[in-house]
């Protein structure tokens, strides 16, 4: 099994020394689509698996999930968050026995996910001390005091799913803070609107799935290393990061054809170790 670079306590310590600086962000890969972010003094979760409970849910089926990299911290020691996102319901993105240990270490953190997933989301963490905040497509939330805000995107995994109302089953996230913008784009495939809807920002990182779409896998797929490097390359992204592999033996990826997309394409990119820590500044 594949070992994290930093786990528990070395992540914690990690995190714990970095500067609380407005000119520089920091990121943590936590494996599958999970990513740690500070900033300013602030700290940001997105879409954290940090359990084994798909495996242990799958272990007698004909899909079986299967790990591949250790787990590198145990949400209940992520403390001082002031959000955490679920792009979509699937459990490697919004996980119970990740989601409610997370509350109750960080009482009445609020979770960014898309209105229609809203009531399954609620009855799957029971009463965890969370706030729900709805993010749409194009809707917009800004935290004036702190000085970042949130909009929304919708994804493609594998279709574009709607309610009744017109809202999207799931979502993308522009984070932005002081002078970086992040996008984390959740579960998706390309379509049609998506580099549109991007274009309205300049991105100093992407974080983008490479595992690709495989009918035989019998689970909704994403971007290829092809398409997320050319993604990142149309929309002119100062890095990319791939993950969504690494994580279950049956819907993985290597990053070898990410990689030479990127060298062919002349788009910058790191690939991160799950623990690993990248620093940005401004």
């Amino acid at each position: 099994m594949i070992r994290p670079l930093q786990q528990d306590d070395a992540l914690l310590q990690d995190m714990a020394r970095v500067p609380a600086r407005e000119d520089r962000l920091d990121l943590w890969w936590l494996g599958q689509s999970g990513f740690l972010v500070k900033w300013n003094g602030r700290s940001f979760l997105f879409d954290p698996y940090l359990s084994d409970s798909l495996t242990h849910k799958y272990a007698s089926t004909d899909k079986p999930h299967v790990r591949m990299t250790e787990r590198c911290i145990s949400p209940a020691l992520l403390t001082g968050l002031d959000f955490v996102t679920a792009s979509h319901l699937h459990t490697d993105h919004l996980d119970a026995e990740t989601l409610i240990p997370l509350a109750q270490a960080n009482p009445g953190l609020s979770l960014f996910l898309p209105g229609p997933i809203i009531p399954e989301a609620q009855a799957r963490l029971g009463g965890a001390p969370l706030s729900y905040l709805e993010l749409n497509e194009a809707d917009h939330y800004k935290n004036e005091a702190q000085g970042w805000s949130m909009t929304g995107v919708a994804s493609a995994h594998n279709d574009l799913k709607t309610d009744d109302q017109g809202r999207h089953f799931y979502i993308g996230f522009i984070f932005r803070c002081g002078p970086f913008t992040l996008y984390h784009s959740g579960d998706t495939l390309l379509h049609p609107r998506l580099i549109q809807s991007l274009r309205e920002f300049q991105y100093d990182l992407m974080l983008l799935p490479i595992n690709g779409n495989k009918p035989e896998r019998h689970v909704a797929g994403n971007l290829n290393g092809t398409e997320a490097a050319t993604l990142a390359r149309a929309c002119a992204a100062r890095l990319v990061v791939p993950c969504h592999y690494d994580m279950f033996e049956f819907n993985t990826a290597t990053t070898d054809e990410f990689q030479q997309t990127c060298t062919r394409l002349q788009q910058p990119y790191r690939i991160l170790q799950c623990g690993e820590r990248l620093t940005l500044e401004a």
